[in-house]
């Protein structure tokens, strides 16, 4: 008995760690904004985005396990070229090009904004001075990492979880108002919508880069034994995936009761601001404020931590604390182009990107059911990125006439998951190209 009660309280340790490096400050504002906007459809809605908020990242931290807890040793299954490209881009997009500037902006709109008369919050004169305090902050912190930063993390995450919880238990019990209607897309797609929805969180980026931190737990636990790793990881994965679910389906909820009371927003960080003041007043509001802005400082320091350490061993002539200075100021200055601005950006690029990550870790995953034939890697991938640039231009409004008709006759283009037949289409040949080679 007392080692089942070790075996269960080691890997729950393992679970909780990786459930709060998935709880960043700023996932929270996007199950808010699904809610409000999928109205009396946001079941369907929600599904698709746990899956692609939820179940895909714990996939993609058992694919960075099996292939030794390293991102670019995963992608060089492909090629050592696309390996370091892929890498990075994937490091760039949680840091300083999207995740880190949400952070900034996302500490503005639930820490600041809420507590100024409109007509100031809407001017750019105090994100821009928020945003200079909050990165000076930030580099201080990164320049001179020290175990604060962890501790700080480690206690404001069970907090974090606390306000969600009491928001998400009073949204329950004395609901702010009914769901309104479902609008855009949301009305005759809503499970696509919600998958789609699920790549702004950018936790399957984020899980490909996290594989080698639970890898680091399990080892600092005198664990070594590699398929011990990966299923202790997926135990993790499990605990990790019960909490996530319950905070986005919470934050959902708050999100779809709100229209009636707080009116329409487009923007999650607003609608949670303001749901906090209807539940809990003014109190909750400031509770919720100070927590999401010393959760935002600490995620920021680890993102840029980890972009620092990758290129600075990627490109070792400019010197850690050098990145640190210039991804620093880089997310100053995209943060102060406001938090829409930089999610309605960041959908193209994911759009892109996020399906290249998918194929990469669902073939990872199958990797000695095909010997890791690169050639299915390869005929995969192709088609894919094919695609899904096509999602991505047209998301930016870019029309190019010839590509334009013959992707609009694939399956599911309207849903913007047109690569998946192409994806399978090319790894079928390239497994049978890898058979008939040997």
């Amino acid at each position: 008995m007392s080692k089942i009660l070790s075996f269960i309280k080691e890997n729950l340790a393992v679970g909780l760690l990786l459930f709060a490096l998935f709880l960043g400050a700023g996932n929270i504002i996007f199950p808010p904004l699904l809610g409000q906007q999928a109205g009396e459809n946001m079941g369907p809605a929600m599904i698709g985005f746990l899956i692609t908020g939820v179940g895909l990242p714990l996939l993609a931290i058992v694919a960075v396990a099996k292939a030794g807890g390293d991102l670019q040793l995963l992608a060089n299954r492909v090629g050592p070229t696309f390996g370091i490209i892929f890498t990075s881009i994937v490091y760039l997009a949680i840091g300083p090009f999207f995740a880190v500037p949400r952070t900034g902006s996302v500490s503005y709109e639930i820490g600041i904004a809420p507590f100024l008369p409109e007509t100031i919050a809407s001017h750019w004169a105090p994100l821009f001075i928020t945003s200079v305090l909050f990165y000076t902050l930030i580099l201080l912190l990164a320049l001179n990492p020290t175990k604060l930063v962890d501790r700080v993390g480690k206690i404001l995450t069970p907090i974090l979880l606390l306000v969600i919880l009491l928001l998400a238990v009073k949204s329950f019990a004395t609901p702010m108002g009914n769901p309104g209607d479902a609008i855009g897309k949301y009305v005759g797609s809503p499970l696509s919508e919600g998958f789609i929805q699920g790549y702004l969180t950018m936790d399957v980026l984020s899980a490909l880069v996290f594989g080698i931190v639970i890898l680091q737990a399990l080892r600092g636990m005198g664990m070594h034994d590699s398929k011990k790793q990966v299923k202790t990881t997926i135990f993790a994965g499990f605990v990790a995936a019960i909490g996530l679910a319950f905070v986005y389906i919470s934050l959902g909820q708050i999100g779809n009761t709100s229209i009636d009371v707080i009116g329409a927003s487009d923007n999650g960080g607003v609608i949670i601001a303001k749901s906090a003041d209807v539940l809990f007043g003014k109190l909750g509001s400031i509770i919720l404020s100070v927590t999401i802005l010393l959760a935002c400082i600490s995620t920021a320091v680890g993102l840029l931590n980890a972009n620092a350490q990758y290129f600075n061993r990627l490109f070792p002539k400019i010197s850690y604390k050098m990145y640190i200075i210039i991804f620093t100021v880089f997310s100053l200055i995209i943060t102060n182009f406001g938090l829409s601005t930089i999610i309605d950006t960041s959908l193209p690029v994911l759009l892109i990107i996020y399906p290249l990550a998918m194929v990469l870790m669902i073939l990872s995953l199958a990797d000695n059911f095909f010997k890791g034939g690169r050639i299915v890697y390869i005929l995969a991938l192709i088609p894919t990125f094919f695609v899904s640039l096509y999602d991505g231009l047209k998301q930016l409004k870019i029309q190019v006439p010839f590509y334009e008709n013959l992707l609009n006759t694939l399956p599911l283009h309207e849903q913007n998951l047109a690569w998946l037949i192409p994806a399978i289409v090319g790894a079928t040949i390239g497994f049978i190209i890898h058979k008939l080679s040997k």
